[in-house]
């Protein structure tokens, strides 16, 4: 008997009895995904809103604020490796369970005790790096119960989860002004616990999903030969990893370049991170619609030009947030159709693999800008040079995609490739 092609093909009747029918399935195992996306990713950005408290309250340096928030964002990203592998074998039926579980301890140690020392916000901010794998896990998970030509849609739909970090932006200041120092951790303890058993209890994983069946290093060693892979790790690290940087970053940076305070700065990044949030579905739907090569050309060139403006450090109002919310749009969009580009020429049982080693490319390139931001704010007093970089950077990936990556999807998508 052939296996089902996608959840609605190849349906017995005795499958009904085993959860809701079919056709509901895809829809509700999206919604469940995103929503622990989201919660797992608020209790990755917890540390980011209180990075310009934390550095008053324990006199911490430029670059020991910029490592604060920057820890749980590279453990994150390196931890998305091994559990998107693990996610190919054993499916986001146990892999988000465990994930939201893992990453209540660390919440609840840094609310408890964690944070009245700064090797203790490092130590729980390594561990906070868990929540930041989920995104490893609901890729494939999400991917295998939609057909390909509605894949970039779903699993940008479900990228919008990463809006988790702009509730931990709009909410943990005000909690600990409210409340105190502990209580939005203890609140996001308690959200991660009943999203663990909900997931838990109703999560399925897709009819017929492909399950590898070699030894985890050979299927890392073949992920790692695959060029999708490298390909979209270094488109990922420009366009999530610009997104991730400014998400941890910003209300340092208004904060220190602009003299805003602190909850305006942090309502300023939560504006930015719901319109990047927002625009990641959309750059998904497009990518079906008329390629993720497209999307992401028009993405970067607009991180050129507003990384440019930007770094001429021009009035906040209107010049300054223009640019901003130009990048936001950008690198939303941008990094919905990488992951399209990802279910166009990705194996169907190299899905996680290869979303594990471009989620992590894409968390380690939001890692490097805030320690380069500091570093650089510290000797010069400017933050030209690191926007300058930027926009270098994503120039060069524009290059990039529109000649190498342009090929390669190009033959995946049966029609000739463009000539140089």
């Amino acid at each position: 008997m052939r296996a089902p092609q996608h959840p609605t093909d190849d349906v017995r009747p005795g499958d009904a009895g085993r959860a809701s029918p079919p056709a509901a399935r895809p829809g509700l195992m999206l919604a469940l995904a995103t929503v622990g996306f989201a919660v797992n990713f608020w209790a990755w950005a917890l540390l980011s809103p209180l990075g310009p408290r934390f550095k008053e309250i324990l006199e911490l340096s430029s670059f020991e604020q910029s490592l604060l928030v920057a820890v749980p964002v590279v453990v994150g990203s390196l931890g998305r490796i091994p559990v998107g592998a693990l996610t190919d074998r054993f499916g986001g039926r146990v892999m988000f369970p465990l994930v939201s579980a893992a990453t209540v301890v660390p919440v609840l140690y840094l609310g408890l005790s964690g944070h009245s020392s700064l090797w203790g916000l490092l130590a729980g901010g390594f561990f906070l790096g868990i929540g930041g794998t989920s995104f490893a896990v609901g890729v494939p998970f999400v991917g295998a119960w939609y057909p390909p030509e509605r894949r970039g849609f779903a699993i940008g739909l479900f990228g919008a989860g990463m809006g988790g970090t702009a509730i931990s932006a709009l909410t943990t200041v005000r909690l600990v002004d409210a409340h105190s120092t502990a209580f939005p951790f203890l609140v996001t303890a308690g959200a991660l616990a009943a999203y663990a058993v909900l997931s838990f209890a109703l999560l399925r994983d897709a009819p017929g999903r492909a399950v590898p069946t070699e030894p985890l290093t050979r299927r890392l060693a073949a992920t790692a030969r695959l060029g999708v892979t490298w390909q979209a790790s270094a488109l990922y690290a420009v366009t999530f990893g610009g997104y991730v940087a400014f998400s941890v970053y910003l209300p340092t940076y208004l904060k220190t370049g602009y003299g805003l305070d602190q909850t305006d700065a942090a309502n300023r990044m939560a504006g930015f991170v719901l319109l990047a949030v927002a625009m990641r579905p959309v750059g998904g739907w497009l990518s079906d619609r008329i390629g993720p090569v497209r999307v992401l050309a028009v993405s970067l060139a607009v991180v050129v030009a507003g990384a440019a403006v930007q770094a001429a450090a021009p009035p906040l109002m209107p010049v300054g947030t223009i640019a901003f919310l130009a990048m936001a749009a950008a690198l939303g969009a941008g990094s919905g159709a990488t992951f399209a580009l990802v279910a166009l020429l990705t194996p169907a049982n190299q899905v996680g693999s290869v979303t594990g080693v471009v989620g992590a490319a894409g968390g380690l390139g939001g890692f490097v800008p805030p320690l380069l931001m500091g570093t650089l704010y510290g000797a010069y007093g400017s933050y030209a040079i690191g926007l300058a970089l930027l926009s270098v950077i994503a120039a060069a990936a524009l290059a990039f995609t529109l000649t190498r990556v342009r090929k390669d999807a190009a033959r995946a998508a049966g029609e000739t490739p463009p000539s140089d």
